[in-house]
């Protein structure tokens, strides 16, 4: 179903070397940051939800307080492909953007 293929191990560690605070997780890759506070957390969400529905690809995201956490995976191919790399970047510019 998913038209984005899984990336080797080789491609998985060098779009996580270009990424801010990202690791691997299993067949996922996974990102916790911190906000200023909940406001500002949950601006992050809105604009991470607005990138993900652009892109149909959508993450987890657990939220406590101002703690956030994003795992990125895509689920009809069975683990990490270009996609997850593509929304951890937009989402690392959410973080960076807010306030």
């Amino acid at each position: 179903m998913s038209s984005s293929p899984l990336l080797t191990e080789d491609q998985i560690t060098a779009g996580l070397a270009r990424l801010t605070g990202w690791r691997r997780q299993g067949e996922a890759i996974t990102r916790t940051a911190e906000a200023t506070d909940f406001p500002a957390a949950i601006r992050v969400v809105v604009a991470v939800a607005e990138a993900a529905e652009a892109m149909n690809h959508h993450p987890d995201i657990d939220i406590r307080w101002r703690t956030l956490t994003f795992t990125l995976a895509t689920h009809s191919a069975g683990g990490v492909t270009d996609l997850d790399l593509q929304l951890a970047a937009r989402i690392d510019q959410a973080l960076d953007q807010q306030g």
